[in-house]
């Protein structure tokens, strides 16, 4: 199914990482041929009624409050600005949330949408919330913005890499990216493994397979793990080959094992080294 319909959902502070991210995920939805829909949160901070005698925590809480509406317009602004010089169909939307209910409510609306574009700041817990509960609740695939090379990053996906572990997470992303691996000059099949067994063999040439059926000419090939993790090589791995985006499945083990004891996914999530595709 060809990729129509993308969301952007917009939270966070508009920095210039942001800001040029925000442009970056504007311009790789114009490349899909995509509409694309911004979520812009303007936090409710609890503002109390003035008094004779204000207190500095009401005055700080009514400086948080505005400052937030700044935020959010000014992201709202840079979406807009972005789309209209792309001439992207475009539409934008600005909601009031609480702090605890802005991932969920975000999470909500992804379903409406064939994929989600989601600017990340490196190892911040706030966009982490963010794309787990996307991960976890949207049903639907994620495309992740690392905003730290949100200027250098390529928005035509020329060479991509799917990271290959078999399991039905990773099946999963490579249905989901389809139209993305199609109009690929170069797809790279990579397993990171210290084990080149017959069934790590037999699960990437299956995978060759399969997607030379959908027109996808493909590479396989094992990686060895060496003493890394795995997550770190993935990211060696994708800067040394010029690869413009990853895809994977998102939490193969449990979610609280990786949270608590880290994880592939959690190390992508954390710092992607270039644009990545998730499903899980």
């Amino acid at each position: 199914m060809p990729i129509k319909d993308v969301f952007l959902p917009l939270v966070g502070e508009p920095s210039k990482p942001a800001l040029a991210a925000i442009e970056t995920c504007v311009a790789a939805a114009a490349d899909l041929g995509a509409k694309i829909t911004a979520f812009a949160v303007e936090e409710d901070i609890l503002v109390r009624p003035k008094v004779v005698i204000s207190s500095d925590l009401d005055n700080s809480a009514q400086a948080q409050a505005v400052r937030s509406v700044t935020r959010a317009q000014d992201l709202l602004n840079a979406f807009r600005t972005a789309a209209s010089r792309l001439g992207i169909r475009a539409d934008s939307q600005l909601h009031k949330l609480q702090a605890e209910a802005i991932a969920s409510a975000v999470a909500e609306r992804a379903r409406y949408s064939d994929l989600t574009l989601v600017p990340v700041k490196a190892n911040d817990s706030r966009s982490e919330r963010l794309i787990e509960q996307l991960i976890f609740e949207s049903g639907r695939p994620l495309l992740l913005c690392p905003e730290a090379h949100a200027d250098k990053l390529r928005v035509e996906f020329e060479n991509v890499m799917i990271a290959w572990d078999h399991s039905a997470r990773a099946a999963r992303a490579v249905g989901d990216a389809l139209p993305i691996l199609q109009a690929a000059a170069s797809v790279r099949i990579v397993t990171v493994t210290d084990e080149q067994t017959d069934d790590v063999m037999r699960s990437g040439a299956g995978l060759v397979d399969h997607l030379r059926e959908h027109g996808v000419p493909a590479s396989f090939e094992p990686v060895r793990i060496d003493g890394s993790s795995i997550g770190k090589v993935l990211g060696s791995w994708a800067g040394e080959h010029a690869i413009d985006a990853i895809v994977m499945g998102a939490y193969q083990h449990s979610r609280l094992n990786e949270i608590v004891w880290g994880g592939v996914t959690k190390t992508v999530i954390g710092e992607p080294p270039c644009w990545v595709m998730m499903s899980h």
